[in-house]
């Protein structure tokens, strides 16, 4: 094992008791471990997070539905993505909560909730200004019918989500939503259906906006001790749960004027001591931190010498003494007194911490400590 992650259990756990702090007995916790757990890992992290008091977990697809029930079977589970008419009856033998905006997605679940007189809970995704998913509400009235034709379909929630609560301080438009979502679930109660469960709330709006907490929040980046922006940034108290690391592989003396890498991107100025690692865009290390970003070696930041390739990346260690072969290099996360949070290495690759770590390889082992 040349490249390899590290997950924080105590950190993990103590994020998921923050929120479960500021949320309050009364407010549903619903962690989010799509993404393979932003890149955590999916079965590492749902773990963690039961043991550490999660009311429920949200996944995207069967597949994250399949791979939570693997490890636990009791703990509620909300799907928020897609599920294809045809996968319909698997996905309910695993008893998950359904987001649906499809007439016809509710439709096949009443029929199979006829067919297996079996009770099935949905929350319908209300569409109020992000305009990604959504019902619009001249249309509920299409879904409602559905629920009184089909008994067992249980409308158990109502959902929708911020377009932009966590890149700026001006919450005008998150109110405007907030108000519509309000509206909108009245409509529906209105029209004879009381509904249990109402959620809004992102990580950010979790952390900044009490008031749209409803009885249900979806976290997400914030579980592990990523910022979803410099608008929340360190609003509360996070400990990142992520380190990912690797070895040195080989270490050279590159002469004077020489280029290092494909493409001839950097020429040394001076004679210059090289380590290699065994690391690349392969293993979603991006390519666009040629020549940008550090690695962590002794504590001290080695910088990227030439392009990144698939399996192997260059770095400076001229001025770090006593370096050795397979000695660790941090990518990712604290060695020593220095840190590369997944925020700084964003910035490098121009993009935003959530890819970083969720472009991470699935196959690179994930090891709790």
């Amino acid at each position: 094992m040349t490249t390899w992650i590290e997950i924080s259990a105590t950190n993990l756990k103590h994020n998921i008791q923050t929120f479960k702090k500021i949320i309050g007995e009364k407010t549903i916790l619903a962690p989010a471990v799509k993404g393979n757990a932003y890149g955590h890992g999916l079965e590492i992290c749902a773990k963690i997070m039961i043991k550490a008091g999660t009311d429920f977990l949200s996944v995207f697809s069967v597949e994250d539905l399949e791979r939570v029930r693997k490890i636990n079977t009791k703990i509620p589970i909300l799907i928020l993505g897609y599920v294809k008419l045809n996968e319909l009856k698997k996905a309910i033998t695993l008893n998950p909560n359904f987001v649906v905006w499809n007439t016809e997605t509710l439709e096949n679940l009443g029929q199979i909730a006829k067919e297996q007189k079996k009770e099935i809970f949905i929350h319908l995704k209300l569409e109020t200004g992000n305009h990604r998913y959504g019902i619009d509400p001249e249309n509920i009235d299409k879904y409602l019918k559905l629920f009184r034709k089909y008994p067992n379909l249980k409308l158990a929630g109502l959902a929708s989500h911020f377009a932009n609560v966590e890149d700026t301080t001006d919450h005008s438009y998150a109110e405007q939503q907030l108000q519509k979502f309000t509206n909108f679930c009245d409509l529906i109660e209105q029209k004879g259906f009381k509904v249990k469960l109402k959620h809004l709330s992102n990580s950010a709006a979790a952390t900044l906006w009490k008031k749209a907490h409803f009885n249900l929040v979806r976290t997400g980046i914030l579980n592990y001790g990523l910022w979803p922006s410099q608008e929340v940034f360190k609003t509360i108290n996070l400990k990142p749960v992520m380190t990912w690391k690797t070895i040195i592989s080989q270490i050279r003396e590159i002469p004077e004027n020489e280029y290092i890498g494909y493409g001839c991107t950097y020429k040394t100025t001076r004679k210059t001591k090289m380590a290699v690692l065994p690391i690349g865009y392969y293993d979603g290390y991006d390519r666009k931190l040629s020549n940008k970003g550090c690695v962590l070696i002794k504590g001290k930041r080695a910088k990227i010498l030439g392009r990144i390739c698939m399996n192997v990346t260059m770095v400076d260690i001229t001025d770090i003494k006593n370096v050795k072969l397979e000695d660790e290099a941090v990518l990712l996360g604290k060695q020593g007194t220095d840190e590369i949070p997944a925020e700084e290495m964003a910035s490098w690759a121009n993009t935003i911490n959530y890819e970083i770590t969720t472009r991470i390889n699935e196959k690179i082992e994930r090891i709790v400590v």
